[in-house]
């Protein structure tokens, strides 16, 4: 893309507890001139945000409608439970399900995880969202199950979380809406996602690689009779010239000064 090919800006929606600045650094790196707007968006929400067009492209949690989104999986989160300080699970290094069957496991409207049987025992009320079940742990209401960046996002100094072996886990992707031809900013981000030099191909049109017997012919070409690039080749290590007819004017054995 060069000069009023590039679209002016791109819009990135991106979940709670997805970190985008890595991508967003090389992006603007990339392309000084064409500006990255963050959009933030509930996991609920950012599916119907990328259909409406409200983004072009964006970092969301699994699954969507691929009828109406093109994605590309990016990571799996592994699950955490969250619990005070003081909890004798505090002791372990990961908790198994089995352990919270005598505790109350919060869950919240908003979870991510896809639960046939949630472990432990209910609690009187679900809350309306992840922040106000972290509130209900540091409480000592009970304890919360969700993805480990949502852990961290929500941070307190009186809590903590251990991994929790077995759990649904939650999956991150890039999102974009369904197209024939995938928008050139978009194939830019997929590239910055998966780790693609900037000389590297996007994809669309990669020229396949010559086989090596390909490369030889053209090269034996080159160097054959009457076919040369004019450049004159180097004698392999450790061997002489070869001494033959006369060549610009020289023969192979060093000849007396002529004129002399």
């Amino acid at each position: 893309m060069t000069g009023s090919d590039i679209p002016s800006s791109f819009r990135l929606a991106y979940v709670p507890g997805v970190t985008p600045t890595k991508w967003v650094r090389v992006w603007h790196e990339r392309l000084p001139h064409t500006s990255l707007e963050l959009v933030q968006a509930t996991a609920a929400e950012a599916p119907g945000l990328l259909a409406g067009g409200g983004a072009d492209a964006g970092l969301v949690r699994l699954p969507v409608d691929r009828d109406v989104l093109s994605a590309i999986p990016l990571y799996t989160e592994t699950t955490v439970v969250v619990i005070p300080k003081d909890h004798v699970a505090t002791a372990a290094e990961e908790v198994s399900l089995a352990e919270l069957s005598d505790e109350i496991v919060l869950h919240p409207l908003d979870d991510l995880l896809d639960w046939e049987t949630l472990p432990g025992r209910p609690a009187v009320e679900r809350p309306a969202t992840t922040a106000d079940a972290i509130e209900l742990v540091a409480a000592g209401v009970g304890v919360l199950l969700v993805p480990q960046s949502l852990a961290r996002l929500h941070h307190r100094k009186d809590l903590t979380y251990r991994p929790v072996p077995g759990a649904p886990e939650s999956r991150v992707a890039l999102s974009w809406p369904e197209a024939e031809v995938t928008p050139d900013l978009v194939e830019e981000f997929i590239g910055i996602v998966r780790g693609r030099t900037v000389n590297s191909t996007r994809g669309r049109a990669a020229t396949p690689p010559r086989p090596a017997k390909d490369k030889a012919k053209d090269k034996a070409k080159r160097g054959g009779a009457g076919g040369g690039s004019g450049a004159r080749q180097k004698p392999a290590a450790g061997r002489k010239p070869q001494s033959g007819g006369r060549a610009g004017g020289q023969s192979g054995k060093r000849g007396k000064p002529r004129g002399r």
